[in-house]
């Protein structure tokens, strides 16, 4: 199933007003259960992180967490990064009329090919891993750009049904992923070959979190797959389902899983 026309076609809409960009921005922290999960994570790492942090977005897409970040962290430099060159203009045009062009920047480029030596201290990207063939030398690119005592943040399925791929006889939900989830294991020994240590692994989309996921993404998704109309009455859909997922996810995020369809992985260099 096609999601990047999906996330276009959003974006075109929202991109109208400042208003509209920023009710995205809300609706996405709602929504979105790994959004509930990612700032929990930032909130923790950024006691410890200088005030005046250079902070790369890997992966950008609508900038929700550049966003959130410049909101909350006000010091930070950020820079955020996207092989779509339309979402890389929508943000930089949202962002100057915001008036915060002056700390956070965006440009298209692709992470196979990320520049930079010990130039940020928080490096952050949101399933971005489960689209890239080549994420050992990604991850070898986020090693190289880390300061000493930097820290990476990566949500991405797991492969305990991330990319709701439950056995080997089924594809990914999402037909522009190249992988239907992480190990473990996995990860943390492609993040050790790059040089990093300390890595932490914990999963996330839980059975709440699960339940969560396919009520306020899966079918909505499958829904305007079928047909464009169904943003006609996407509203009405979440009036009625959005307070479900809304208690579901504040069980998810703050609960402990066993095993999950999600991981949240933190690291140090």
């Amino acid at each position: 199933m096609q999601y990047e026309p999906i996330k276009s076609s959003l974006g075109r809409f929202f991109r109208r007003s400042l208003f509209l960009k920023k009710i995205l921005y809300f609706l996405l922290d709602l929504l979105l259960l790994r959004s509930w999960h990612v700032r929990k994570t930032i909130q923790r790492f950024a006691v410890g992180l200088p005030n005046d942090s250079t902070v790369l977005d890997a992966g950008s897409g609508f900038g929700q967490y550049s966003w959130r970040m410049s909101s909350h962290f006000p010091g930070w430099k950020i820079k955020g990064i996207d092989i779509n060159k339309e979402w890389v203009a929508e943000c930089n045009e949202f962002f100057s009329k915001a008036g915060r062009s002056d700390r956070v920047t965006f440009e298209t480029g692709d992470l196979t090919h990320l520049a930079g030596t010990n130039s940020y201290n928080l490096i952050l990207t949101v399933d971005v891993m489960e689209h890239i063939e080549a994420d050992e030398k990604v991850f070898s690119n986020f090693h190289r750009a880390l300061r000493d005592d930097g820290v990476l943040i990566i949500s991405t399925p797991s492969d305990k049904g991330g990319s709701d791929v439950h056995n080997h006889n089924e594809s990914s939900f999402i037909d522009e992923h190249v992988r239907d989830g992480y190990g473990k294991e996995e990860i943390i020994k492609k993040l050790a070959d790059a040089g990093f240590r300390s890595a932490d692994v914990r999963y996330t989309y839980g059975k709440a979190g699960g339940i969560s996921w396919i009520l306020s993404m899966k079918y909505p998704v499958k829904m305007i797959n079928a047909s464009k109309l169904f943003f006609i009455i996407l509203p009405f859909y979440y009036l009625i389902f959005f307070p479900v997922s809304f208690l579901l996810n504040i069980i998810d995020v703050n609960s402990k899983h066993e095993s999950g369809t999600g991981l949240l992985v933190t690291a140090r260099k």
